[in-house]
């Protein structure tokens, strides 16, 4: 019943009704092994340092406001000590009102996160918007003390 036009056999003429699955299953292999060195790496249970820091270092005002967190807990506008309550007034003495103003501020290095956290809620609460954080210029975390002149305002710290 069927006509051939050329000459060759039945099976040239055929469609492949095989799916070949072997691309499929290197590509889900690679992805296997990618998800695999890529899921430990992953974990935020890493020990980290923050104070550390060797970016260029961002210029500096010629008269920076610093507000510092000592360990002992003891909150100093430039080299006045301020309660954590009067925070925003003594800003707005010193900065005339402008909430503009750059705020540099640093921490002791072995202070908790929360505590840190705190005096920059009070921060952005009092409208202190620009706040730059410091660490040591090209210092490891295991650096020694650090001199208040040393201190440059770093652009990798949290």
């Amino acid at each position: 019943m069927g006509a051939s036009v050329g000459g060759g056999s039945e099976d040239d003429d055929a469609e492949v009704s095989e799916i070949n699955v072997t691309p499929f299953i290197d590509v889900m292999l690679v992805l296997l092994i990618v998800f695999m060195v890529a899921a430990p790496l992953s974990t935020v249970d890493v020990p980290i340092n923050l104070p550390g820091s060797t970016s260029t270092p961002a210029e500096r005002p010629d008269e920076p406001l610093w507000l510092s967190l000592g360990l002992d807990r003891v909150l100093s506008l430039g080299n006045e000590p301020v309660s954590p309550g009067a925070l925003q007034a003594a800003l707005d003495a010193q900065t005339g009102g402008n909430r503009e103003t750059t705020i540099f501020f640093r921490a002791d290095k072995d202070l908790p996160y929360g505590e840190t956290m705190e005096i920059l809620d009070q921060l952005r609460n009092a409208g202190y918007l620009k706040v730059a954080l410091v660490g040591l210029e090209g210092a490891p975390a295991a650096a020694g003390a650090a001199q208040p002149g040393d201190a440059q305002p770093g652009g990798s710290q949290p």
